[in-house]
């Protein structure tokens, strides 16, 4: 069992971008893609920002634990969830992935403090989605380049997710144990 802390785009974002990439023009996918070994679409049901990784033998309960006093502290004293969109693109080795992009500086502030929350290190993190795989070759240029100009709905995010990940036969399935909320209750 791996365990990493995780949010999950809004519904809205996720149909965006799914329609985005059905509408890939075949033949430049095709030409972008040539060269790879086992290039493959994730689902987008498994999309997601890992915030955090917290590995093979961490501890759930103790993970929960610290999420939720870390979100409460952030909660009274940091700033409020951040709305984000998913834009642009890029790729790592054996990733094609969707850019993060906050909409003001505070939500990038605050998308950095959830990291840290999460456990993760805010300075070098760098929010992206995996949207495609592959084992071996170089991408050519025009892999990200498909999705130049792309962005997605804005959303706010509204959860923090511990997330257990099990190898399965057609990849990693993936089951939140852990829910943090980062909104502020709100009197009315």
């Amino acid at each position: 069992m791996r365990l990493f802390t995780a949010l999950w785009p809004s519904e809205a974002a996720v149909r965006h971008l799914s329609r985005a990439v059905d509408r890939l023009p075949a033949d430049r996918l095709d030409e972008a893609v040539a060269g790879l070994r086992k290039f493959r679409f994730v689902e987008p049901r498994r999309w997601h920002l890992t915030l955090c990784f917290h590995g093979d033998d961490a501890d759930p309960d103790a993970l929960a634990d610290r999420l939720d006093r870390r979100v409460a502290r952030l909660l009274r004293d940091g700033p409020a969830a951040p709305r984000l969109r998913l834009a642009d693109a890029g790729v790592f080795r054996g990733v094609l992935w969707i850019g993060v992009r906050p909409e003001t500086g505070e939500d990038d502030a605050a998308l950095r403090a959830l990291v840290g929350a999460a456990g993760g290190d805010p300075r070098g993190y760098r929010a992206h989605l995996t949207v495609a795989r592959w084992v071996g070759g170089r991408p050519h240029r025009d892999l990200p380049a498909l999705f130049d100009g792309y962005a997605g709905p804005w959303w706010q995010v509204g959860e923090l997710a511990l997330v257990r990940s099990d190898l399965g036969r057609s990849g990693p399935e993936y089951r939140t144990v852990h829910r943090a909320a980062v909104t502020r209750e709100t009197s009315g």
